[in-house]
């Protein structure tokens, strides 16, 4: 017997499929969305955690600004106080030099010089006078270039021709010159031995006289 099947089973297998891809077709959007909602929630929790980061770092380079404005005034104070200790320093050392430069250069002069003027700018020392030759003036330079402690390095300036006036009657040639010279400091030993037998200072610009006469 032959059975013949009249349904429209064609019909149905295609609702049947086509119900299928729709209920595949939801769950692979179900999926995606999970998916993006797992991705977006962990970019968010990177981005707060760098952040958070983010406001640490500022909140430390603020505080190490602050720091670092400190340590530069410590450092300016600290150059200030330097610069007064070397300058304390510098007149503890040179307390005694006037006296000491007197002394050498009166022990030091040549006879036939006179000095008119000692002065001390700085660092050197000028001195202004008259000698009866340039030889004598030559001399002077040699002993205070050679035997000096306390001068360096003398040069001269200037020096002229003049006329000094012997009597009222008599008149001898002479000769005014300008010598610099650069001071050195003595060392620690050598300032303690001198400070030993130290008179009381005098000032650099008042005139020394030599011991030889024109």
């Amino acid at each position: 017997m032959i059975l013949i099947n009249l349904l429209p089973h064609r019909e149905a297998t295609r609702k049947k499929q086509k119900d299928q891809f729709f209920t595949q077709l939801a769950l692979s959007a179900l999926l995606g969305g999970i998916i993006c909602g797992a991705v977006y929630t962990w970019y968010q929790g990177r981005i707060a955690d760098q952040q958070e980061r983010n406001a640490f770092l500022q909140k430390e380079a603020s505080r190490l600004d602050a720091e670092i404005k400190d340590i530069a005034s410590l450092q300016s104070q600290i150059a200030s106080l330097r610069a007064r200790q070397t300058a304390v320093e510098n007149l503890q050392a040179d307390r005694n030099m006037p006296v000491h430069l007197l002394e050498e250069i009166v022990g030091e002069m040549p006879d036939g010089i006179y000095l008119r003027s000692l002065k001390q700018e700085n660092q050197s020392v000028l001195l202004t006078g008259v000698a009866q030759s340039q030889e004598r003036v030559s001399d002077l330079l040699r002993s205070l270039s050679t035997k000096t402690k306390w001068l360096v390095k003398p040069e001269l300036v200037e020096i002229v021709a003049a006329s000094a006036a012997v009597s009222s009657r008599e008149q001898r040639r002479v000769s005014n010159f300008t010598i610099r010279a650069g001071l050195n400091r003595p060392t620690s030993g050598a300032a303690k031995s001198t400070d030993a037998t130290a008179i009381p200072p005098a000032t650099p610009t008042a005139p020394a006289a030599a011991p030889g006469k024109i």
